[in-house]
């Protein structure tokens, strides 16, 4: 007991004697954050890699290979021609924030899966699901929003058929050790028109359309945007490597 007490008062008398007394001792000045314009609502940041600004497809290609991405191009939108497959990003990324806008058509066709249905894919495996989810119910973890299969939204923020929309995503991609094992889940946050729907989930694996979802080790990857069959539109597609 005494040994306790002397080791206590010996702890509290070291703490008195060293205690931080100036408001500058925990200031740190190094290093500093460098600058970055912001953008608005229409502009990204400075330091942002534009995937897409209406005008071309220098930045994509087929996802089925090395080929030109086959969609069209309309008042500085993109848009899905159905049949001609999934189209993916030349450039392959790791952690990212990633922004862009999507439409359904304005025409509602269909219902469940099949009215206004894509996907944005991270690292080609990780599906944020796309689809006309305003009025249109089909199971929860596959709407608008969801991790498909794997996370349901929070709240389903979509706006009428026809209206553009956004997505604001922050994903931190899976690490793997040299064993290929899966050391740490990515993980995944969404805004969508501004509404937090998917806060820091862990992402389970590949998306899978039938069965669970498999971890296997992969590097970096492109992003890909789906032909699920239906007209979708993209436009201000833009992402800043994190």
């Amino acid at each position: 007991m005494k040994n306790t007490l002397t080791l206590l008062y010996f702890l509290t008398l070291t703490n008195f004697l060293f205690a931080q007394t100036d408001p500058k001792d925990t200031e740190v000045w190094e290093p500093e954050p460098r600058v970055v314009a912001s953008g608005d609502h229409t502009t990204p940041p400075d330091d942002a890699i534009i995937l897409f600004d209406g005008k071309n497809f220098d930045e994509w290609q087929s996802a089925n290979g090395d080929g030109e991405a086959n969609w069209v191009i309309e008042n500085g939108a993109m848009t899905v021609l159905p049949g001609t497959g999934d189209i993916k990003t030349k450039r392959k990324f790791g952690d990212i924030q990633l922004h862009l806008e999507w439409r359904t058509p304005a025409k509602v066709e269909g219902k469940g899966q099949g009215r206004g249905n894509s996907g944005v894919f991270l690292q080609m495996r990780y599906e944020l699901q796309i689809l006309d989810s305003y009025q249109n119910r089909t199971y929860s973890n596959g709407q608008a929003g969801a991790v498909y299969k794997q996370h349901i939204p929070l709240v389903n923020v979509c706006k009428a058929p026809g209206e553009w929309q956004n997505y604001d995503i922050i994903f931190k991609a899976p690490r793997f050790n040299k064993d290929g094992i899966c050391v740490a889940l990515g993980t995944l946050t969404v805004l969508q028109n501004g509404v937090l729907i998917q806060n820091n989930v862990e992402i389970k694996g590949a998306v899978a359309h039938v069965g669970q979802p498999k971890n296997i080790a992969h590097g970096i990857d492109a992003i890909k945007l789906q032909d699920h069959g239906n007209p979708m539109s993209f436009r201000n597609i833009w992402v800043r490597e994190l």
